[in-house]
C-alpha cells in the first residue's frame, strides 16, 4: 500500500546581487541544483531536463524510498521567470514549480513557488503520521535550499 504527500512552497527572500546575475545563477540548473540539500544525483536527460535522485530521509524510526523525479525547464530572461515542468512516468514524484526574479532597487527579490506530489510507500493507515513529518522535511530542504542560495548570491 502507498499513499500520496501533496507539497506545496511559496517562500522568496531579497538579494542585493543583480537580476541579471540571479537569473543566470537559477536558470543554469545544475549550478542551482548544487546548492539543494540531499541531492544524491542530478542526471541530465538531454534537452534541458534533468532527473532528480534525492538521499534516502530517515524520519524517526523510518526510512522513506529514494525520492526520484524528473522535469524539463525553461527559461526566459525577459520576464526573468525559470520554471520547470514534470516528465511523467519517472520515479515516485511530480514536481513543478517557478522562479520569479523582480529587480527591486539595486538588489533583486526572489520568489520560488514549487509543488509536488510524492508517493510514499507506507501502509496508508499511517499516513497521518507520516505525511505531516514528510511536509516537514522537504520543508526543512527547501529552507535550505534558500539559504545556500542566498549565500551563493551573495558572492556573484
Amino acid at each position: 500500500m502507498s499513499f500520496s504527500v501533496a507539497i506545496k512552497i511559496q517562500k522568496g527572500f531579497e538579494t542585493p546581487s543583480a537580476p541579471d546575475k540571479v537569473f543566470g545563477l537559477l536558470a543554469d540548473v545544475v549550478r542551482s541544483a548544487s546548492h539543494f540539500p540531499k541531492v544524491d544525483q542530478l542526471v541530465d536527460l538531454g534537452g534541458n531536463s534533468f532527473r532528480w535522485e534525492m538521499e534516502k530521509i530517515g524520519i524517526g524510526s523510518y526510512t522513506l524510498q529514494q525520492t526520484i523525479y524528473a522535469c524539463r525547464y525553461t527559461s526566459d530572461p525577459v520576464t526573468m521567470k525559470v520554471a520547470w515542468t514534470p516528465i511523467q512516468g519517472v520515479g515516485n514524484a511530480i514536481v513543478s514549480g517557478e522562479w520569479t526574479i523582480i529587480p527591486k532597487g539595486s538588489g533583486t527579490t526572489v520568489t520560488l513557488n514549487t509543488k509536488g506530489d510524492l508517493t510514499v510507500d507506507f501502509p496508508s493507515f499511517l499516513q497521518f503520521i507520516i505525511s505531516p513529518l514528510v511536509e516537514m522535511e522537504f520543508g526543512g530542504m527547501i529552507d535550505r535550499y534558500l539559504e545556500n542560495l542566498q549565500a551563493g548570491m551573495s558572492k556573484l
